[in-house]
């Protein structure tokens, strides 16, 4: 079994930066891929970025690339999401995720372990 739990979600201004953190627990993190999603209301969860599993590749989404940047350290089982330049339209509920099914996940279906979500609110 594995634990996913998100924080660092809150209110930033358009063009501030915010840093989202991810502790994965129950297996090591490098035994699982990771992944950041986000969900508006109305809208489908999306996969912005992205670790394969031992950490060789990274995803970005196209509305994301150049603003977010995804790292982790194995040793604190912690993968963190750096976000720069926000925008009012980044304004979502951000999820972790985690994967031991498939070595790099890009869609939510690939995910199977989720925390509960951070909000980030960017205002105008």
């Amino acid at each position: 079994q594995v634990q996913v739990v998100e924080s660092g979600g809150g209110l930033v201004q358009a063009g501030g930066p915010l840093r989202l953190s991810c502790v994965v627990s129950g297996r090591t993190s490098p035994s699982v891929a990771v992944g950041w999603s986000r969900q508006a209301p109305g809208k489908k969860r999306d996969i912005v970025a992205a670790f394969s599993r031992r950490g060789g590749s990274t995803y970005y989404g196209d509305s994301v690339k150049g603003r977010l940047t995804t790292s982790r350290d194995n040793a604190k089982n912690t993968v963190y999401l750096q976000m720069n330049s926000l925008k009012p339209e980044d304004t979502a509920v951000y999820l972790c995720a985690a994967s031991t099914r498939v070595n790099f996940g890009t869609v939510a279906g690939d995910y199977d372990y989720w925390g509960r979500g951070t909000q980030v609110t960017v205002s105008s």
